[in-house]
């Protein structure tokens, strides 16, 4: 097995060289933490929010979706207890100063074999994660912050949504957005940002011990089938259990699920048991319709993040054959459903007959590539390394008889396909996935 520091340059590299990562403002030199996804990036990201906004809203009849402002008013944060709570321990070299998360022992040691003489670290210190901002255009500004998680905003607007739509309890309000946390050491790629995705499903229930509990084992059983299903390997997922004196302040109970990374086994999502936390700190109650009991509803979470997602899935689609690269991307995820080649770009006929079968693909799968660089091995190639599921190629035959080649990317198993049936054919074969 390669090494694992190998694995991550590798999946660096092709994610700047082929457009999905790059680094944030980097012909300035980079700011750490920061991000930009490029045309496959977005792509992929946009796939995967898409896919978790049809499994948690659309398949569903109790769930509605909100998107909630980034600011909000510093009061929710201060009820929320984040402005109190939200806060990493941190220590800082008492030769440079700098300071590093107290929990974080391979930096410490790092930082450490920088310095020639022998050096001492402050006492823990906390440091709180929220992001601040001034409004207003007179002095003093209004502070205020970018939010630290999606979820506050849901909150919030709860009365709202009872109100205005028909939803009854049991119910769930989903959000993906973005949220900013000022993290004192990014890294790992994009798995440690200041700046990230969230997609968050807040599921409200009756204060029941027994009601909770069940209502918490089915949304583990639920998020972590979701991912099997987009083709992470099962044995790479986990779960793993909050001790007593690690959950987040809201917390009466959490999991995470974790992937095996190169850099260890790494939370990607948490289901949470918040309780009556939040909706009673913002004094927000439920009124049943049917019984007209009042009280303060539980909220059992999943709280996914997107660019994390987006990481794992790289690294557990990434493979390598004779020396060459398949991203072998759940097809419902890959930036590209479908490439279209003419056997030669030098011959008109073959490449208006490509041309005629890409712009009709493309009304139909919207991404969908062309390629007549060079020659049919190298764009096969391109195509793998890049995640797209299928190839599709205008021969000589093509013009005597309508057919072209598909070839499959995982098999390299090539099938010839008649063109009025190609859509169909290729649409088919996406649902089988």
């Amino acid at each position: 097995m390669e090494d694992d520091s190998q694995k991550m340059e590798k999946i660096y590299s092709l994610c700047k060289r082929r457009g999905f990562i790059y680094p944030g403002s980097e012909i300035y030199g980079g700011i750490q933490g920061f991000w930009d996804y490029g045309p496959l990036g977005v792509e992929l990201k946009k796939n995967i929010k898409n896919q978790w906004w049809e499994e948690m809203v659309y398949k569903r009849e109790d769930v509605v979706g909100l998107d909630a402002a980034i600011i909000m008013n510093p009061e929710v944060w201060k009820a929320s207890g984040h402005l109190e709570a939200f806060t990493d321990p941190l220590v800082e070299c008492r030769v440079c100063h700098q300071r590093i998360r107290a929990d974080q022992e391979e930096a410490i040691k790092a930082h450490e074999a920088e310095h020639k003489e022998k050096i001492e670290w402050t006492e823990p210190k906390t440091f709180n994660l929220m992001t601040e901002v001034y409004l207003g255009v007179t002095e003093p500004k209004q502070k205020a912050y970018l939010r630290g998680e999606i979820t506050q905003g849901v909150f919030v607007n709860f009365a709202n949504v009872v109100s205005s739509n028909r939803v009854k309890i049991p119910f769930g309000i989903a959000q993906v957005g973005k949220a900013f946390r000022n993290e004192i050491t990014p890294g790992n790629f994009t798995f440690r940002s200041r700046e990230f995705e969230q997609m968050e499903l807040e599921y409200f229930v009756k204060p029941d011990e027994k009601e909770s509990e069940k209502v918490f084992e089915y949304w583990k059983e639920q998020r972590i089938a979701w991912y099997i299903s987009l083709g992470i390997k099962k044995e790479n997922l986990r779960f793993r259990k909050h001790e007593d004196d690690e959950r987040a302040h809201y917390a009466r109970k959490a999991e995470d699920i974790e992937y095996h990374s190169p850099f260890g086994w790494k939370e990607f999502e948490g289901i949470h048991h918040r309780g009556d936390w939040d909706l009673g700190r913002h004094k927000l109650t439920y009124n049943d319709p049917l019984t007209n009991e009042g009280y303060t509803p539980w909220v059992i979470e999943t709280s996914g993040g997107v660019d994390r997602a987006t990481l794992f899935l790289l690294l557990d689609a990434y493979t390598e054959n004779g020396g060459k690269v398949i991203l072998k991307l759940h097809p419902k995820l890959a930036p590209y459903k479908v490439a279209v080649f003419p056997l030669l770009a030098n011959k008109e006929d073959l490449v208006g007959k490509a041309k005629e079968i890409y712009k009709n693909l493309k009304k139909k799968f919207a991404m969908v590539a062309w390629d007549d660089r060079g020659n049919i091995g190298k764009r096969y190639a391109s195509q793998d390394e890049i995640g797209t599921p299928w190839c599709v190629t205008v021969d000589f035959q093509s013009l005597d008889d309508e057919t072209v080649t598909v070839r499959d990317r995982d098999t390299g198993n090539q099938t010839r396909k008649n063109i009025l049936e190609l859509a169909g054919y290729l649409s088919s074969e996406l649902e089988k996935n």
